[in-house]
């Protein structure tokens, strides 16, 4: 299957810092007639699907990813707006760039054939229930616990772009432990590599906030 995606980096005569949070409340203030910017139904109601539209820090850079119809939403409004406002803070923008591409999605051909991914952000991997198991585990089943987990992570977002998997998802993960503060709390994340035989689109993210920018990936080569 492929996956078309757009990148969107934008330059300001300053560093842009501060949270994606505040980048993504930007965008879904300033375009709130579309849904994949933020996902927020009205009414204190929320989207729940993967998210078309995600909103990164790489490196110091902040970026703007969109999937599938996430990037005909970006194509219509990079050219709309010259500031942003990151929490009170403006930045002129005096640059974009776009980077298009088609991607491949899904198992590779040959089973036996893996493709190493590292997380550039923290994996946000564990919810309250799986939390409680993994730390009763010892090293080997919270390896297993978090290699079903990211198994669990391909299988929705494969579901969310109607992708049937026919082919068993294999993960070997090498990964530790790091901190995510997540609406004022600490949190335990995951830092590291994985290999696996599902090809999935560079700077895609898995997991649980991935609009936020958690869950970063790229492929290693």
């Amino acid at each position: 299957m492929i996956i078309k995606t757009m990148r969107l980096m934008m330059g300001s005569d300053q560093p842009i810092i501060g949270e994606t949070e505040k980048l993504r409340g930007f965008f879904a203030r300033k375009f709130n007639s579309y849904l994949l910017l933020h996902h927020h139904l009205g009414n204190d109601k929320l989207l729940y699907q993967y998210p078309r539209i995600q909103y990164k820090d790489i490196t110091g850079e902040k970026m703007v990813l969109g999937l599938a119809e996430g990037v005909d939403v970006l194509q219509t409004i990079y050219n709309k707006y010259d500031w942003i406002d990151l929490g009170g803070i403006k930045y002129r923008i005096y640059s974009k760039e776009i980077f298009i591409k088609e991607e491949k999605f899904g198992t590779t051909d040959l089973v036996s054939k893996y493709l190493t991914y590292r997380f550039l952000s923290p994996w946000f991997a564990l919810n309250e229930e799986n939390y409680l198991r993994y730390k009763k585990y010892n090293l080997e089943k919270r390896t297993d616990q978090l290699s079903s987990i990211l198994v669990q992570n391909i299988l929705s977002i494969a579901k969310t772009f109607n992708y049937f998997v026919s082919n068993k998802i294999f993960i070997k993960a090498n990964l530790k432990e790091t901190t995510i503060t997540f609406k004022g709390n600490s949190i335990i994340g995951f830092l590291g590599t994985f290999k696996t035989n599902f090809e999935l689109p560079n700077y895609i993210g898995l997991g649980k906030s991935v609009s936020r920018g958690f869950g970063t990936i790229h492929q290693l080569e």
